[in-house]
């Protein structure tokens, strides 16, 4: 029903929350792939920054020339970076959102969009596609969480 909040009890039987589970699920993996990307470009780079990680490479003065930044690897942590500046507060007004009573339809379209745009902004930075690839998807994804946060405050809060 469009406008009441959820109870605990039906979460499992409400569609839009099992849709906001879905695709929280899909962006969380999603983020997590980013450090199994970053570990494998600092070892394909072998760019490391503790020292305990270049034991495999020498002891002394040979394992330090591996204690260095790599541009490859810092552009995966930029990447992994926004993930947690734009994921996260997804993950907290998503799920008020979906417990706020959207319409099935609308709240698909929200996550739908918002998984998408997060997944293309991670392909722009990797490839890197040129900009405004990574501007507009960045951009789309923000939109989408203001957008719930806006119904949020609107319909299911006390001001």
């Amino acid at each position: 029903r469009s406008g009441e909040m959820a109870k605990l009890t039906q979460l499992i039987d409400n569609d839009v929350f099992r849709a906001y589970a879905t695709y929280t699920t899909i962006v969380l993996l999603k983020m997590m792939l980013m450090s199994l990307v970053t570990a494998y470009f600092r070892i394909t780079r072998k760019a490391f920054v503790n020292p305990e990680d270049t034991a495999s490479f020498g002891k002394g003065e040979s394992a330090k020339k591996y204690l260095r930044t790599d541009p490859d690897v810092e552009r995966v942590r930029r990447g992994h970076l926004n993930d947690l500046e734009n994921i996260v507060p997804f993950l907290g007004i998503g799920l008020l959102y979906a417990l706020s009573g959207p319409e099935l339809y609308t709240a698909l379209l929200h996550f739908r969009i918002f998984a998408g745009a997060r997944i293309a902004h991670t392909f722009a930075y990797l490839i890197p596609l040129p900009q405004p690839s990574r501007g507009l998807s960045w951009a789309v994804a923000y939109a989408v969480t203001i957008s719930m946060a806006y119904k949020v405050l609107t319909t299911a809060l006390y001001l």
